[in-house]
This record gives C-alpha cells, structure tokens and sequence, in this order.
C-alpha cells in the first residue's frame, strides 16, 4: 500500500537517536535502508538543513507532531522535495511519521508563480533587450541556477557568429572571469553547445564533469564550480511567415540538475513570450511610427512635430524655426488634380528631407506648409544658408506626367528664445513672419519682429477672449450628445457630450476656433465645469423621462484636469444634481497625460476613487510607453477616428485597430471606436471583439430635446433648468 501510495515511514528512538526508514522512505532519501541510517542527512541542501535540524530537534526533545519541507540531490534523481511529518510521541520513547515525495506539485506551483510573473514583467517591457534581461534574472531567481546569457547573431552569411549579449548571475557568486570569457568568445555556428543550438535548433542539457574537450565555455563552466547546463533556442514565426531565430539562451547551475527539472519544461513557454514580446515590439514601434508620420510624405506629422518642438525648448539651447509655405500651388491642383498637387508635395518633401542634416527635423503641418526645425547652436550664417537652400528647392521644377511644374516658397523664421520660449509662441512667430514673405512679393525669407505680428489677429483674439467670457454669461452655451452604442446590438450605453457656442445673432461658432482660445485662460476651466453642471442635469432630466441610466463622456482640456480642486468640484455639482459618479466619464488625450503625468497621475487615482471612469481619448495618436500605460487608473480606449478611414480596406489600419482592441480587451478596458460612419466599418469592428461604436453610423450629435424624442417619453421631460455660470 505505501509502495502505491509513494509514503516512506520512518522511526526515531528518541533515547538513542537513531532513525530507522521503509524501503520507500530509504529510496525517496537515496540511502540504503537498514535499521540505522546515520549519513541521511548528507544529501540534504545547505540552506534546507537548519529547518530540518530544528524540526528533529522538537520530535527528539518534546515528541512535538511537525511538517518540515526540505530539498535533496542526489546523482540518480537530482533535486527532489520531501515532506517529512511526525506524529505527536508525547512521553513515548519512539517517534514515527511518513516521508512524501512532493516535487510535482512543488514543481506545479513553481511553473505557475514563474509563468505569472514571466507574463507581468514582459506586458511592461518596451525593448526586446529589456524582456531578455528580466528573463534571465526571473530564470535563475525563480528556478535556482546561479548563470544566465543569451547569445545573438553578430554579421552576415559566411562571416556570423554568436556572440554574449545579456548576462545575469546570482550576486553572491563571483563569476568575473567567466563574464569576461563570455564576453570575449566569438561562437560559430555549430561550435559548441551553444553554437550547436544555435544551427540545430534543438535544445540540449551538459554535465560538465563529462569530457567535452572541444567546448570551450563548458570548461571554462567547470571551473567556476558549475555542474549542469541547458541550453535553448529562442525563435518565433513573425507576421511575414518566416521562422526567425533571434538568439539562444543559456543556463548554468552549481548543483547537479536532470532532464526532468523545471526550466527545460518551461523553454517552451519561455521561447514563446519572448516571441510574443518581440512581435508586440515591432507592432507597437509600427503603431509609434504611424502615428507619428504624416501619411503622403513620410515627414514627421504636425502633433508629433509640436512633441519636438516642446522637448527642444525645454533642452534650452537656442535654435531656428522655418515655417515654408508653398506659393502658386493651389493652382497645380486646380488645373492638374490632386494626383499632380500630392506628387508636388511628396517631391518637395523629400528635397526638405535631404537638407536636414545635424539633427534638423523636416514635418509637414498640413496642406501645402511644412516647418523646419534647425540643429541646435545652428549660426546665423547657418540657418541664413539653409533657407536659401529651401528657396532653392522650392524653384526647382517639379516633374508629373511629362509637365513640369514650377513653384516657389516662402519662409519666415523664428529663433529660441528671442521670440518665444515655448512651441505655441515659436509657431505663432514663424507663421507672422512667412506671411511677411507673402505680403512682399513671395519667394523670400523674413524673420520675425514684433511689427510683423498682425495687429488684426491680436485683436480678434482680445476680441474673442471677451466674447467668450459674456457667453458663460449669457448662458449661450448648449450641448449635443452624440450616442456610443454597443456593437452587437446597437443599442445606445452612453453618450458623448459636445459643447456648441450659439452667438445672441444666431450664428454658430465652431469649437475648433474658440475652444483653443478658451484654453489659454482660465476660462477653459469656468467653461469645463459648465459643461458638466449641464449634462449632470441633462442626466436628472433623461432620467425623469423614463430614459434608461446612461454614462455621459466628457473630454477634459490639460488646464482644467491638471487642477488640483478638480476632484472635490465634480463630487458637489453630480452631488447637488443627484448623479451618480459613475454616471460620468471624463475624456483625456493621452498629450494631458503623459506631457504633465507627475501632476495628472494624482488627480486621475482620487477621480477613480471617488467613483468616476475616465477613458484615453484619440488613443494611437500621441505615442505613450505601455508601461506607463499600464499604471493609469483609466477605465476605457477610444481608438482615434484616424484609424478607421482605412478600414477594412488599408491593411496598416486594420493592423492598428486590430492591435489597440486586443491591447484594450487584455487590460480589461472598453474600446470605444469613434468615427463610424460606414456598414464595413462596424462589421470588421464586431468581428474582432470592439464592444463600442461612435460615429454617424450608429448616430450623429443631437439636442437633448430631439435625444429625448428618438429614446424616450417625450411628456415627461421637465421644463429647461438654466446653469448658472462659473466665475
């Protein structure tokens, strides 16, 4: 019975301390049985030994009943763990228990806490070399070997070979000379187990007290006073179809392992996340790019241009800013079609690239304008030279379809900081003086001087800035909501809140124009809490007209979010108007975010807490580290409409999406697709898991009035409540 079993039992004479073992309990401790055993602690490990010596210690003086777990080696089996339990002797002179052989489930447990902890740290990796270096220490952490390396491919064809890329060893080992070794060694393909892996793909295990006279790092291993080795191909199949092989790793271990132990087990799993980590890299660094490259020519896109133009200011040295403006181009499109106008462009583009030499930054901002940010420390003489080179490009004719097209430019320049110590003012400056360019005949280059900013713009910004303070007055102010909807079924779970401003004449004013105005004052702030005063008591309203509960969304602008008394505001006006916290969804782009995250982080964990979500709006189109990603306490994505124009037909946004709904679903986050204007969309939408739409498909932006018609009971709506406004 205790043969099936597996249970060895053994006795201890308390008054002799002698120990007797079973057959089984001798074979589990790798001891000839008999009457006396008295070696059987020899094949226990050094740092297992003091419990196991305090555990007999108690059965020995009180007869005390104790479950002592402890590792053995020993050359037929290896490392094994054993559960040694006694019964309670009181005053008896014979001890007794039984001895369990509990390496599986020890082992069962091992894989799961390794494979848990393999998986967390290789979500919040950002380079393939990261992922490789926590495998390695995670490796000989988890599963005991004191030496870890990988080695990659170095050269081409005839001439590659392996070389160490990433080592990690147990602290409290001196490894210096086999490091060096391994840093030295260059590997050809089948030299060696690590060579012979490398070619053959197979994994392998080495003893190094075998003979294996023409391997050099076992050798050098044995020295060292480590014992077993295993070595394992890392590969992965990648998105073309190709099997690529990207390294082998390499472990080593000071005490005898077998074949059966953990990690050659685990070297599946193992080449498999590390695979998964490396095609998540190069998708994430495709997303990265995509975003950050405008479509047509390949140049850097504006918003990612403006993310540069903040990080050369904020480096403080000085530096010129061209803004080029194409003339006589409107022309070519008119006549010649937009075929002929984007050829132009993408020709123009490129000539911009070749002179962005030394670091200089080439993007275009939009139609027929592009900027040009000149290397740091850059001359006058310098940036003088390279705006002529501008001009010249521009002059140079243009060649379509057998026509050659002639056009010219005209440049302004602005310099950090003499006209502005931040991206907006830069611009600002840089744009005044191309029109200056303009004004005197084209084809020219002007600097900027105070004179040159227009005295009208001033104006209508003063003008406009006024105008926007009686609004909130004059509660000109209104909303429309426009529906997120869930995609199976098409029934509206939301609603996306938009500001409209209606002047007392009656013409609208689009947000674009006066919200980034807005932004530059304190007024974004009175108008951010007017805006969701209003839709809280929309929300009472839609609820008294039998509507079921909805989440309304409202985007955030950096300066209102980025306020300390955000949180406290918000908890009294849902308060005073009776909704739930949870009833609102607060929008931010990831810009707010990730620009100003030491003050954002606080203010987005106490709005979490107090019951409110938040969602990552326009998500993909400004580049954030997952790892950062992962820390925010947000409780959906909205995949910018940008991606969706593409698909299902433009294979690198079907891509994108695709890879910004799995992220989503893996984090346990609502995906929120916006702009979903076609059937094709909404079909591939469905087909690959997004739970939410928004877009004119599924319903364009209303009054509350006519929201109410096409939901609910329109009898039941309550008489308009004006919102005061905020001062």
């Amino acid at each position: 019975m205790d043969e099936i079993a597996g249970l060895g039992r053994w006795n201890l004479d308390r008054d002799t301390a002698h120990w007797s073992f079973s057959p089984i309990a001798s074979q589990l401790l790798g001891i000839d049985a008999g009457p006396l055993a008295e070696h059987w602690l020899s094949g226990v490990l050094a740092e297992d030994k003091q419990e196991l010596l305090a555990a007999m210690s108690a059965i020995m003086r009180d007869g005390a009943a104790v479950t002592c777990e402890f590792r053995t080696v020993e050359r037929e089996h290896g490392m094994q763990w054993l559960r040694l339990q006694s019964l309670a002797a009181g005053d008896g002179l014979v001890a007794s228990g039984i001895l369990t052989d509990i390496t599986e489930a020890k082992r069962a447990a091992i894989r799961e806490r390794f494979n848990f902890a393999l998986t967390r740290y290789l979500i919040g990796t950002d380079t393939f070399d990261d992922a490789v270096d926590k495998i390695l220490h995670l490796v000989c952490e988890e599963l005991g070997w004191e030496w870890g390396a990988f080695w990659a491919r170095e050269g081409d064809g005839g001439a590659e070979t392996l070389r160490c890329r990433h080592v990690w060893h147990q602290p409290e080992h001196d490894y210096a000379q086999f490091r060096g070794g391994a840093m030295r060694l260059a590997v050809k393909p089948g030299q060696g187990p690590v060579g012979e892996t490398w070619l053959t793909g197979r994994s392998q295990w080495i003893e190094t007290s075998a003979t294996h006279a023409d391997m050099v790092r076992v050798r050098a291993a044995r020295r060292c006073g480590l014992r077993s080795g295993f070595f394992f191909p890392v590969t992965y199949v990648a998105a073309d179809g190709e099997l690529h092989r990207a390294g082998v790793l390499e472990f080593f271990s000071a005490a005898p392992r077998q074949r059966d132990a953990q990690l050659p087990g685990l070297a599946e799993s193992i080449s498999a996340l590390i695979a998964q980590t490396a095609q998540r890299l190069v998708q994430q660094e495709r997303v990265r790019v995509l975003a950050q490259t405008d479509d047509m020519t390949g140049l850097v896109n504006r918003a990612h241009f403006h993310t540069l133009l903040d990080a050369a200011c904020a480096r403080g040295r000085e530096f010129g800013l061209l803004y080029i403006d194409l003339d006589q181009f409107k022309p070519i499109n008119d006549c010649l079609g937009h075929a002929a106008g984007n050829a132009v462009l993408c020709q123009f583009a490129a000539r911009l690239q070749a002179l962005a030499v030394g670091g200089a930054v080439v993007a275009r901002l939009g139609g027929d304008e592009f900027a040009l940010l000149a290397p740091a420390g850059l001359s006058q003489a310098g940036l003088d030279a390279l705006a002529g080179e501008v001009l010249a490009a521009a002059r140079t004719r243009f060649h379509y379809q057998g026509h050659a097209l002639s056009v010219s430019a005209s440049v302004g320049i602005s310099q950090f900081p003499q006209h502005g110590d931040n991206t907006a003012q830069l611009l600002h400056a840089a744009d005044a003086a191309m029109y200056v360019s303009k004004g005197n005949g084209r084809d020219l280059v002007s600097y900027f001087s105070p004179g040159h900013d227009s005295q009208r713009r001033t104006t209508a910004q003063l003008l406009m800035h006024s105008a926007l303070r009686e609004a909130l007055q004059r509660d000109e102010f209104f909303l429309e909501y426009q529906p997120i909807c869930d995609t199976q079924s098409t029934r509206m779970v939301a609603l996306e809140a938009l500001i409209r401003w209606r002047r007392a004449d009656g013409s609208i004013v689009p947000p674009d124009q006066f919200i980034p105005m807005a932004e530059q004052s304190r007024l974004i702030i009175l108008i951010g809490r007017w805006v969701i005063a209003r839709a809280c008591r929309d929300l009472s309203a839609l609820r008294a007209a039998g509507m079921p509960a909805l989440q309304v969304h409202i985007n955030m602008a950096a300066p209102e979010f980025l306020d300390s008394e955000l949180p406290a505001q918000l908890v009294a006006i849902t308060a005073a108007a009776g909704v739930d916290p949870r009833q609102i969804c607060l929008e931010l782009t990831e810009s707010v975010i990730m620009q100003r995250i030491d003050k954002a982080l606080p203010v987005m964990r106490e709005l979490a807490r107090l019951g409110f979500d938040i969602s990552l709006d326009d998500f993909g189109t400004g580049y954030s580290s997952l790892s950062r990603l992962k820390a925010l306490p947000i409780a959906s994505l909205k995949i910018d409409r940008l991606f969706l124009r593409g698909v299902p037909h433009d294979g690198n946004d079907c891509a994108i999406v695709r890879s910004i709904i799995d992220l989503g679903c893996n984090m346990n986050l609502r995906v929120i697709a916006e702009g979903v204007e076609q059937d094709a969309h909404l079909g591939f939408l469905r087909q690959f898991g997004c739970t939410l739409v928004q877009g004119y498909l599924p319903g364009r932006p209303m009054r509350l009035a006519d929201l109410m018609a096409a939901h609910g009971d329109p009898a039941r709506l309550p008489a308009p409540v004006p919102i005061p406004a905020f001062h």
